[in-house]
């Protein structure tokens, strides 16, 4: 079983290095548009963020051009370096993905407009402090850690309060959900119970955002409520390793 889980896998990465980028969004697209018909709902209710860590700003304009407008970074220095080379993309969203330190928040919130990663009160104090400075908005999700990996951020769900009663105090955020990455896995049912356990917080709460879902494990994602899915290997192919001067929460 594990031979045949590893050489699926191999098969599975090989067939996107190979494919165009029309092609690999293409084949994103039909499972997508399958996982909504099972669970009975509607394309336009699933977002598709697509991850473009480690790719270049080139990569973010085939896939601009291509009519995708919501992009994920996981590494604030990392967008930083190519956000100039974007230019103005009319319509663009930036969405942050990865963990974020404090000490990086004023310059998250000059590149970003959806920080999906707020997991303390201190840090939604920094993000208001910040966007008030700037005169931004920011739309904000909570990054709620669900399982037990050392090696994941994120508040606990019993956190969830605490900052729900924060943030109405923030004027310059908006807190529109909820967002979780669940152990890796090559069997995407494995996540199911984390994105089942996320769509009640959020029914629980009264947040309707719900992000979560990868390349992998973005249909049952679906099929448990997502409504954004944070798409990179299966649109871009294979990535380099991550630098390691920042935080890996939010692969996809």
């Amino acid at each position: 079983m594990r031979r045949f889980a590893f050489w699926s896998f191999y098969h599975r990465v090989l067939s996107i290095e190979l494919s165009t980028f029309a092609d690999r969004l293409q084949a994103v697209e039909g499972r997508i548009q399958q996982a909504v018909t099972r669970s009975g709902r509607k394309r336009s209710d699933i977002k598709l963020v697509v991850v473009s860590k480690k790719f270049s700003a080139e990569h973010i304009g085939e896939a601009y051009d291509a009519g995708l407008r919501d992009f994920g970074e996981n590494y604030v220095q990392e967008f930083a370096g190519k956000r100039a080379a974007l230019g103005d993309l009319q319509g663009a969203q930036f969405h942050l993905i990865g963990h974020l330190q404090s000490n990086k928040a004023r310059i998250a919130c000059e590149l970003f407009d959806v920080i999906q990663t707020v997991d303390s009160v201190k840090l939604l104090q920094t993000l208001e402090k910040a966007a008030q400075e700037s005169g931004k908005q920011l739309e904000i999700l909570l990054e709620i850690k669900l399982s037990g990996e050392v090696s994941k951020t994120g508040a606990q769900p019993e956190q969830i309060v605490e900052l729900i009663m924060a943030a109405p105090r923030c004027s310059q955020l908006k807190l529109s959900g909820l967002m979780t990455m669940p152990p890796w896995s090559e069997n995407a049912e494995l996540s199911r119970p984390f994105f089942r356990r996320l769509s009640e917080l959020g029914r629980q709460y009264g947040l309707p955002q719900l992000s979560m879902g990868m390349s992998g494990d973005f249909e049952v994602a679906i099929e448990e409520g997502a409504t954004m899915i944070r798409i990179g290997t299966a649109l871009f192919g294979p990535r380099t390793k991550a630098p390691k001067s920042e935080s890996p929460s939010g692969l996809s």
